[in-house]
């Protein structure tokens, strides 16, 4: 029998190439989406690479009744998958009861469902800005939480808490939040990937957007931090391998492999690389010089997080395969395409 699995935000830039491993796996998966931050032609493209369309549902998670009518229509689903939030740090830092509504409201929604299934697993997208700026590297699922930079930030701590406190009380929850260090790449098909609604808000795009000539300039915020080149350095992963994290994760609850009705994993590669070495890699896959710029430091912005992936490799039995140069590359890809 075919499993069912509820993926919110799924055409969005992450959610979108879950679904595709999830569908290449053998489940049915239905969407959900209310398309502010997303397309609807993000639809054909996972259907282009995987021969089959999801259901899709036009649904805005903030509005309780519709969650209420959408899990009673669909009460044969085995897991969800929760993607559906808002995710610019900056935007946050300016609309903060936006981002604590759009982040909250929707996760104890889908929660309250949740606790009155017979059994019910749950996926949650969290980050690995709740370490803030951490004091040893790389960084362990142990480390400490630190206070959060942005109401972003903060809406991924109290996300977890609150799926913690209610695996506490809910013997029928399972549960497992992905700290998700910093997604890039593209579907190797150059069918998906990621499509940012006006400005940017990660490094990779507008590397890419910069390199096909839709921006003059690339700036990049200090070059005093005390790295190897001045810059910042981030953990970037490819956004299939962190697919792929998602659907191990997935299958562990269902399997009951899990030690806890509550779990937490880093997925990242375990290396740090620096905003110039991301520029310089990208100029050698893509054959593109690209004009940048240092400017002045960004507010908010840790120096290096790296993530230890030990515990992710060896309970998960996943690892991230893919490296810079091909999320880079695939990333261009994409671009070239979409241009």
């Amino acid at each position: 029998m075919t499993q069912k699995v509820v993926v919110t935000g799924g055409l969005g830039f992450i959610g979108s190439h879950v679904v595709v491993e999830l569908q290449n796996e053998g489940f049915e998966v239905v969407i959900i989406d209310n398309l502010s931050n997303s397309s609807i032609e993000v639809l054909k493209g996972i259907t282009a690479i995987t021969g089959k369309q999801p259901l899709f549902e036009k649904l805005d998670l903030r509005e309780k009744e519709s969650v209420i009518d959408f899990f009673k229509r669909h009460h044969d689903i085995i897991g969800v998958i929760h993607f559906a939030a808002s995710k610019a740090v900056g935007e946050s830092v300016n609309l903060p009861l936006l981002y604590y509504e759009n982040n909250l409201s929707t996760l104890i929604y889908i929660l309250q469902e949740l606790q009155k299934k017979e059994a019910a697993n749950f996926i949650f997208s969290s980050s690995c800005t709740v370490y803030g700026q951490a004091d040893t590297l790389p960084i362990t699922e142990s480390a400490p939480i630190k206070e959060a930079e942005s109401p972003y930030g903060n809406t991924k701590q109290i996300g977890e808490e609150i799926i913690r406190d209610t695996c506490k009380v809910t013997e029928t929850l399972n549960a497992i939040a992905l700290r998700y260090f910093n997604p890039i790449g593209a579907h190797e098909s150059a069918k998906i990937g990621e499509l940012p609604i006006g400005t940017p808000q990660n490094l990779v795009p507008f590397i890419t957007q910069t390199g096909i000539g839709l921006r003059e300039q690339l700036s990049v915020f200090g070059n005093d931090y005390p790295t190897v080149d001045g810059t910042c350095i981030r953990d970037y992963i490819h956004v299939v391998d962190l697919a792929k994290a998602h659907v191990a994760a997935l299958k562990r609850l269902i399997d009951g492999n899990n030690a806890d009705n509550y779990e937490v994993f880093n997925i990242g590669t375990g290396k740090g690389s620096s905003v110039l070495e991301v520029i310089n890699a990208f100029e050698e896959v893509s054959n593109q010089k690209l004009n940048y710029k240092i400017v002045d430091r960004r507010a908010g912005d840790v120096v290096a997080a790296y993530a230890d992936t030990s515990k992710a490799n060896n309970i998960l039995c996943w690892k991230a395969k893919l490296n810079l140069k091909d999320a880079l590359a695939s990333a261009w890809k994409w671009q070239q395409r979409i241009a």
